[in-house]
């Protein structure tokens, strides 16, 4: 079965979350992992870490709204979607890793919010 076949399996039996919010765990997990260049495993700190960096870059001050509508609205949230993708065999886990790695870890409105900084790039004077 395909990885997607998979995941619209999972959906229907769990729907709390949108699919959007599985396959960004995976773009997270890949950018995390090449950001502490290292090919293995990461855990849930490192991931949540990768989450907010990935967030930021991609969906700017709008991260927090995106997560909200996929179904995202807690740390925790994160943490029942790597575990589902752990039980349906699409992620692995180490012995230590645990669900509750993932609870509390940060606050969404100071971490996708208040801690955003805009960017500009240096622009060239004649």
């Amino acid at each position: 079965m395909k990885e997607i076949d998979q995941l619209k399996k999972m959906l229907e039996t769990d729907d709390r979350y949108t699919i959007e919010a599985y396959l960004f765990i995976f773009e997270a997990l890949t950018y995390t992992r090449k950001r502490l260049k290292r090919e293995t495993h990461v855990t849930g700190n490192e991931l949540l870490n990768g989450i907010v960096e990935l967030a930021h870059k991609n969906y700017g001050l709008m991260a927090k709204t995106v997560f909200e509508h996929w179904g995202v609205t807690k740390t925790i949230d994160f943490g029942h979607i790597v575990f589902n993708l752990v039980n349906a065999k699409l992620l692995s886990k180490t012995e230590e890793d645990r669900l509750n790695d993932f609870r509390d870890v940060f606050d969404f409105d100071e971490a996708l919010v208040r801690s955003y900084e805009i960017k500009f790039r240096n622009s060239k004077k004649n």
